[in-house]
Parts: structure tokens; sequence; C-alpha cells
């Protein structure tokens, strides 16, 4: 016999709150600091930066979100399906995209701390300026997947 905690059962009576009805400048503030992080990164490189942060963080509602948005983009059902196993599936991503995931990864999984190695790998193909705006990019999503996760956003609301 199974036990199921209150850390493992999904939430299925939808939202538990929305952050915009009693928070609405945090909701503002946190739409801002999206656009400010986003200034000078690819569109293509910021979702798959989102899907794999959000997948990490076993965020549905930015998982459904953020896969809608690279489609809408162009981006291949293959490299969607593939972006959990970036590493074994290199050759689909450039040298470029690999270095912002791993980078995703140290980030999101902080307590295993961001090695030297991947923040050089980060810095070999990302001028500062677009460093920065990446570490910020996968701040925001990590913001965004923690709000998400909390409130009990689920999948299936969002439409491009």
């Amino acid at each position: 016999m199974t036990t199921t905690t209150a850390q493992t059962t999904p939430h299925h009576h939808g939202p538990r709150m929305l952050l915009q009805e009693f928070a609405p400048e945090v909701q503002k503030a946190m739409l801002n600091l999206e656009r400010a992080a986003r200034k000078g990164l690819e569109t293509s490189l910021i979702e798959l930066v989102k899907i794999r942060a959000s997948q990490i963080n076993r965020c549905a509602f930015c998982l459904d979100m953020h896969t809608k948005d690279a489609r809408r983009l162009g981006e291949s059902e293959e490299r969607i399906y593939l972006l959990n196993a970036w590493e074994e599936a290199a050759g689909l991503y450039t040298e470029k995209e690999q270095a912002a995931l791993a980078l995703t990864e140290a980030v999101t999984l902080l307590p295993s701390g961001v090695s030297d190695a991947v923040y050089e790998r980060a810095a070999k193909h990302f001028p500062e300026q677009e460093l920065a705006q990446l570490i910020a990019m996968i701040t925001t999503i990590n913001a965004w997947n923690r709000i998400g996760v909390t409130t009990g956003l689920g999948p299936g609301a969002y439409a491009v």
C-alpha cells in the first residue's frame, strides 16, 4: 500500500490563488522584470531556457505556456521533446544553447552551485551584457515557476 503526502499529492481543484488579484504590484513588477530580462536575448533561446527551468521545477503551467510559445515561434517538436535530455541530444542544440542550458540547470538547482566551468562555458558564448541578461532571464523564470507551483496554476488555460 502506498501513502500519499501533501508533498506528492497533485493539486486538482484549480489555482489556489491568482497572484494578480491579491498582489497586483508584485505581478506588475514580475512582468517588468520579465521584459527587462529579455532584452538582447534571442527569443528561441529564451523559450528553451524557460522550458528547461520549468521542467526541473515541475511547473506544468509554465511548461504548457512556453512549449506553446516555442511552437508558435517555429521551434521543432524534436528539440522541445528532447530538451529534458539535451546533453544526450547535443547535436540538436547549438554550443551557445548548450551553454545556456547548462547555466539554466546550475542556477535552477542552486544548492549544487554554479561551477566555474559552467559559468566560463556560458561566458565563452555570451558577451557580458548578454550573459547578465541570461542570468536575469533564468532567475525570472525560476521565480515564475515558484509562483505557478505554489499557487497551483495548472496547464491548459494559456492560449498563445
